[in-house]
C-alpha cells in the first residue's frame, strides 16, 4: 500500500467515524417534545451536515412524516425513543429512497414492533442494524481504497496537469455507479415486496398455501 493510499484511507476513516450511526446508548431513554427531538438530532448528526446551515430535522419534517403515515402519532405531544429510532431510519434512507419507498419498508416494522408489549421491539432492531453497519464500515474502507487505486490508474495518456481532475472524476464515477446499481436493486426489492403483499391481500389463501409448502430437500 502506497503512502498516498494510506493517507487517503486515514482521511476516509475519519469521515466514516464522525458521520456514522447514532449509537444505541446515545438514544434518549425519556420521552421528548418536538423541540427537544430536533435539538437531539442536530447535536448527534451535526457531522453529517454538508453546509453549516443545513437542517437535520425540523418541525415541518416531523409533521410531514406523521402526515404521510411514516411516523406514529406522539403521546400528548411527546415522542418516545421508538419515535427517535424511526426518524433516524428515515434520515438515513431519504438520501437514496423516496418517501413512498421508505414507507413501504418502515411501516411493516412500526406496525409490528412500535409501542408493542413484546419481547422484541424497535430498539432491538436498531441495535441489530447498528452492529451490521459497524462490520460493513471495515469492508467499505477496503473497497474505497481499491476504487481509489483504480481511479488513479486511469487517463495515463492525458496531460499531467489534468491528471488530478480526471482521477477525481473517475473516483466519483466509480462511487456513483456503485450507489446507482445498489439503489436500483433496493427499489426492485421493495417493488417485489409490495407486489407480494398486494397479491396476498387479494388472495389470502395464497399466503397460507405458501407457508404450508414443504421445504425442498437439500
Amino acid at each position: 500500500m502506497t503512502t498516498e493510499i494510506r493517507e487517503f484511507l486515514e482521511q476516509e476513516l475519519a469521515i466514516l467515524n464522525s458521520t456514522g450511526f447514532v449509537k444505541p446508548d446515545d438514544l434518549p431513554n425519556i420521552d421528548l417534545y418536538m423541540d427537544q427531538i430536533t435539538t437531539f438530532m442536530d447535536d448527534q448528526l451535526s457531522a453529517c451536515k454538508r453546509y453549516e446551515d443545513d437542517k437535520i430535522l425540523t418541525k415541518t419534517m416531523i409533521n410531514n412524516y406523521a402526515k404521510n403515515n411514516l411516523l406514529p402519532p406522539p403521546d400528548k405531544k411527546k415522542y418516545s425513543r421508538e419515535h427517535v429510532i424511526s426518524m433516524l431510519f428515515i434520515y438515513y434512507l431519504k438520501s437514496i429512497l423516496s418517501i413512498n419507498d421508505i414507507q413501504s419498508i418502515l411501516n411493516p416494522l412500526t406496525d409490528k414492533y412500535f409501542g408493542k408489549d413484546k419481547e422484541l421491539n424497535m430498539m432491538d432492531i436498531y441495535k441489530e442494524i447498528f452492529q451490521l453497519e459497524k462490520t460493513e464500515s471495515t469492508k467499505l474502507l477496503k473497497d474505497l481504497g481499491k476504487k481509489y487505486q483504480i481511479a488513479n490508474d486511469t487517463f495515463a495518456d492525458f496531460p499531467e496537469e489534468d491528471q488530478e481532475m480526471l482521477h477525481n472524476f473517475s473516483y466519483i464515477c466509480l462511487l456513483s455507479f456503485d450507489v446507482y446499481m445498489k439503489k436500483m436493486l433496493i427499489e426492485q426489492m421493495i417493488d417485489s415486496y409490495k407486489e407480494k403483499k398486494e397479491s396476498e391481500k387479494k388472495d389470502p389463501e395464497k399466503k397460507t398455501s405458501e407457508k404450508s409448502k414443504p421445504e425442498s430437500a437439500s
